[in-house]
C-alpha cells in the first residue's frame, strides 16, 4: 500500500529537475529596489511648443538651452499682476496684468489675456492684449487675436479675423523706445 507505487506524472506533481550549472554562466543577479519615479529630483522638461511636431533628433530632457530656462508660462486659470523684468519668452494662457521689459518673445495663446505694457522683439497674439505694446520686430495677430491700445511695431501681420484698434504706428526699429520698468 505505502510501498512503491508509481503515479503518472502530471504538471502539478512533477519532481523538480536539477539544472546543471555551467561554468561560463554568471551568478544570478540580485535585484535592488529603486526610488519611485515621483521621488526623483527633477521633473521632466516641458515640451517646446514652438518646435515642429516631427523631429529627426531625439530631444534631451535636460534644460540645456537658455531659452528653455528663461521661459515664463502663465497657465490657463492663472492670474498674475506685477512687473516682469527679464525672460526670453513669455507664454500667456491665463491672465496677466503687468509691465514687461527685456523679454524678446511674447506669445498670448487663445484664451490668454495681457493687460499692461510690453516692449518686445516679436509678439504673437491669439488671445487679447490691451495697453501699450512696442514690438521692434514682427507683430503677428492671428485670427482669434485682439490687440487694442497704443501699438508700435516694426513689421505686422494680421490674419483674417484678427482685430487691432487704438493708436497704431509703424516705426523704424531704432526709434522705438522700450517700456521703462521701475
Amino acid at each position: 500500500m505505502f510501498g512503491s507505487q508509481s503515479r503518472p506524472a502530471t504538471p502539478g506533481n512533477e519532481p523538480a529537475k536539477e539544472v546543471p550549472k555551467m561554468a561560463d554562466q554568471p551568478a544570478p543577479r540580485q535585484l535592488k529596489p529603486t526610488e519611485p519615479v515621483w521621488k526623483t529630483a527633477a521633473p521632466p522638461a516641458p515640451a517646446d511648443i514652438s518646435a515642429p511636431q516631427h523631429q529627426t533628433e531625439p530631444q534631451s530632457h535636460s534644460r540645456s538651452s537658455e531659452a528653455d530656462v528663461r521661459t515664463l508660462i502663465i497657465g490657463p486659470g492663472v492670474s498674475v499682476k506685477g512687473e516682469i523684468t527679464s525672460c526670453n519668452r513669455l507664454i500667456v494662457e491665463g491672465k496677466i496684468e503687468a509691465k514687461l521689459a527685456d523679454c524678446p518673445n511674447v506669445i498670448i495663446k487663445e484664451g490668454g489675456v495681457f493687460n499692461g505694457e510690453s516692449t518686445t522683439e516679436n509678439a504673437e497674439v491669439q488671445g487679447s492684449f490691451d495697453g501699450n505694446l512696442v514690438v521692434r520686430g514682427r507683430l503677428l495677430v492671428q485670427a482669434t487675436g485682439r490687440v487694442s491700445g497704443k501699438i508700435a511695431y516694426g513689421d505686422i501681420e494680421i490674419e483674417r479675423g484678427g482685430k487691432i484698434s487704438g493708436e497704431i504706428s509703424h516705426e523704424e526699429v531704432s526709434r522705438l523706445k522700450p517700456v521703462q520698468v521701475g
